[in-house]
């Protein structure tokens, strides 16, 4: 048994302390937002929050969330978070998704990537590119997204 603590609620999971956090998360606690995209770690689809950073849950043991806190879409789309509910809401305006399979792992990118900022920074389009580099949308909406994470941290300031 491993003790989660998941969008500010502890859960129990009987699943092996290998198992990538991703699985836990869809299986055993029903939470669907977070997307299985490649597996390794290498377009973004899973990515969630282990203590405030942005970590790939498809490669990342429940073993390693010992002790920490596990923040998902979940709790960006609820107004709870500040900077999720402002990303979430820059999404919705400049209407990034098309197929929106990639959102949640660009939303949970983009919201970490802002909360590092130091209070009032305006990111560079550079600045931008580079934080969201770990994250691939197929649909390529990469100028929405860029746009939304600016308008974020504007409406942030």
């Amino acid at each position: 048994m491993t003790a989660l603590h998941v969008n500010g609620r502890d859960h129990t999971v009987d699943a092996d302390p290998g198992t990538p956090i991703l699985w836990a998360l869809r299986d055993t606690l029903g939470m669907t937002g977070t997307k299985f995209g490649c597996g390794a770690a290498l377009c973004g689809a899973c990515t969630v929050h282990l203590d405030g950073q942005a970590i790939r849950s498809c490669i990342t043991p429940i073993a390693a969330a010992d002790g920490k806190k596990i923040t998902t879409i979940e709790r960006m789309t609820d107004g709870s978070d500040r900077v999720g509910a402002a990303v979430h809401a820059a999404w919705v305006r400049h209407d990034v998704a098309q197929c929106g399979y990639c959102q949640s792992g660009q939303i949970m990118s983009a919201t970490a990537f802002l909360q590092s900022l130091p209070a009032g920074k305006q990111p560079s389009a550079d600045e931008i590119d580079s934080a969201m580099a770990g994250n691939i949308c197929r649909c390529g909406t990469y100028a929405r997204i860029r746009a939304a994470v600016a308008d974020a941290a504007r409406n942030l300031a």
